[in-house]
C-alpha cells in the first residue's frame, strides 16, 4: 500500500501528486504559475475583504445593528462553506480547468450588487455572490499550486497564500482611501478587479496546461486516498477533524477582528473611521508576512510543530489585548496576526498529505468549511455584542487560541520535511 501511495519520488515530495514517468529527479518549482496564482489570489481576497471593510459605511446608511452586520459576514462565509467542499469534491472527480475563472464572474456580479444595493436584502445577496465566487476559485487554484510545487508544498502554498493575505490587507486601504470618500457605489468601479483576475487566471491555466498540469491532474484522481500506510482511515479522519477544530478557533478569532475591530477601536479609543481602517490594515499585512514564513518553515521543521506553536503561541497576546491602550493594541494585534497566520499553510499541506487523492476536497474544506464556521462565529459574536458590549466579546475571544492544545493529538506523518 505504501508503494502505491507514494510513487517513486524524493522524500520532499511525500504525499505529492507528481508524475512517476521515468524521471529520477524532482520537478522544478513552476514559479511563473505560482506567481500568477498568487496574483489572482491577491485580487480575489482584495475583493472579498471589501465586504467587511464597508461595514462602517453601510451600518450608518441603513441603520444596521451588530447582529445584522454579523449576519452579512455569516451569509458571505456560509456560501463559501456550502459550495467549496462540493466544488472541490466535484473537481477531484472531474477537473474543470477554467472553474477558477468562472468563480471570478460571480465575484464580479457580487461587487456590482453590493455597490448598487439600496437595502439590507440586496446587501445579503451581494455578499452571498462574492462568497460563491470565492468558493469556486479556491479548490482549483489550490490544486494548480500544488501541481506547480515541485514537491515543496509548504513553499507553494505559502506563495499562493501570501497573495491572498496581501489582497486581504489591501482591502481596508481601498476602503479607507476610495470607498469611504467615494461611497458605496465605488464598489461598482472596483469590480473591474474581477475582470483583471479572470484575465490572469486564463493565462495561468494555459501555462499549466502547457506544462502538463492537466495530465498530472488526471493521474492524481486515480491515486489512493491516504498519505501513509501507517495511519488507518479512522486515524486520518480523526486528524482531519482536529485540524478543522483548530481552524475554527483561528477563524473565529479572525472573524472577531475582521467584523468588529474597527468598531471596537472607534468605540474604545474615539478614533476616526480611516484611522481604524489603517489599524485593520496593519493586522492583515502582518497576516501576509506570517503566512509567507509559516509554509517554508513547516517544510523544514515539521508541520505539526508549526501548527502547535502558531495557534497556542498567540494566547498570551490575545489575553493582553482587551487591556491595552491604542498603541499596544496595534502592537499586540500585529504579533497575534503574525503567529496565527503561520498556521494555515501548515494545516492545509498537512491535510493534503493525509488525503493526497482529495486535494480539491481538502481545499474546499479548509477554505470553505473553516471560513463558514468563522461566519457562524461572527453572527453569534454580533448578537453577543448587541446584548453586552464589544469589550466583553474581545475578553471572551481572548481564550479561543487555548483550543490549540488539541494540536497535541495530531500524529507525526512525515517528521521533518526536507526541501526538494
Amino acid at each position: 500500500m505504501q508503494k502505491s501511495l507514494l510513487p517513486s519520488a524524493p522524500a520532499a515530495a511525500v504525499g505529492a501528486a507528481t508524475p512517476a514517468a521515468g524521471a529520477g529527479a524532482s520537478p522544478a518549482v513552476a514559479f511563473p504559475i505560482l506567481l500568477g496564482l498568487s496574483a489572482a489570489h491577491l485580487l480575489n481576497d482584495m475583493m472579498q475583504s471589501l465586504v467587511p471593510s464597508i461595514y462602517p459605511i453601510i451600518k450608518g446608511a441603513y441603520a444596521l445593528d451588530f447582529a445584522q452586520i454579523g449576519m452579512i459576514t455569516f451569509v458571505f462565509q456560509l456560501t463559501a462553506c456550502i459550495f467549496q467542499p462540493v466544488v472541490g469534491w466535484y473537481n477531484d472527480k472531474s477537473p474543470q480547468r477554467y472553474s477558477a475563472v468562472a468563480g471570478m464572474a460571480f465575484t464580479l456580479v457580487g461587487l456590482i450588487t453590493l455597490g448598487l444595493a439600496n437595502g439590507y436584502g440586496l446587501l445579503l445577496v451581494g455578499a452571498a455572490l462574492v462568497g460563491t465566487g470565492s468558493a469556486i476559485f479556491h479548490p482549483e487554484a489550490t490544486r494548480m499550486a500544488r501541481q506547480a510545487s515541485g514537491g515543496q508544498h509548504g513553499l507553494a502554498q505559502s506563495l499562493f497564500q501570501v497573495g491572498g493575505q496581501s489582497g486581504a490587507a489591501a482591502g481596508p486601504l481601498l476602503a479607507a482611501f476610495i470607498v469611504v470618500p467615494a461611497g458605496q457605489r465605488s464598489l461598482v468601479w472596483l469590480s473591474a478587479l474581477a475582470l483583471l483576475a479572470m484575465a490572469v487566471l486564463y493565462q495561468v491555466v494555459r501555462m499549466s496546461s502547457s506544462a502538463g498540469g492537466a495530465g498530472r491532474t488526471k493521474a492524481k484522481i486515480k491515486a489512493p486516498a491516504t498519505a501513509t500506510g501507517a495511519l488507518s482511515e479512522r486515524e486520518v479522519m480523526f486528524a482531519i477533524a482536529i485540524l478543522v477544530i483548530l481552524m475554527f478557533s483561528k477563524n473565529a478569532y479572525s472573524a472577531s477582528i475582521n467584523s468588529f475591530y474597527t468598531f471596537y477601536l472607534i468605540e474604545t479609543f474615539k478614533i476616526p473611521v480611516q484611522t481604524s481602517q489603517m489599524m485593520l490594515f496593519l493586522f492583515m499585512a502582518s497576516t501576509a508576512i506570517g503566512t509567507l514564513v509559516g509554509g517554508p518553515l513547516g517544510d523544514r521543521i515539521g508541520r505539526r510543530r508549526i501548527i502547535w506553536f502558531s495557534i497556542l503561541g498567540a494566547l498570551p497576546f490575545t489575553l493582553l489585548l482587551p487591556h491595552a491602550n491604542l498603541f499596544w493594541t496595534g502592537v499586540l494585534t500585529v504579533f497575534i496576526s503574525l503567529i496565527m497566520a503561520s498556521a494555515f499553510g501548515a494545516m492545509l499541506v498537512y491535510a493534503m498529505e493525509l488525503l493526497p487523492a482529495r486535494i480539491g476536497l481538502v481545499a474546499g474544506l479548509f477554505y470553505g468549511l473553516s471560513f463558514g464556521l468563522g461566519g457562524i462565529a461572527a453572527a453569534l459574536l454580533g448578537r453577543l455584542a448587541d446584548a453586552t458590549s464589544l469589550t466583553l466579546v474581545y475578553h471572551l475571544c481572548a481564550f479561543l487560541p487555548a483550543i490549540g492544545l488539541l494540536a497535541w493529538l495530531l500524529p507525526e506523518i512525515g517528521g521533518r520535511q526536507r526541501g526538494a
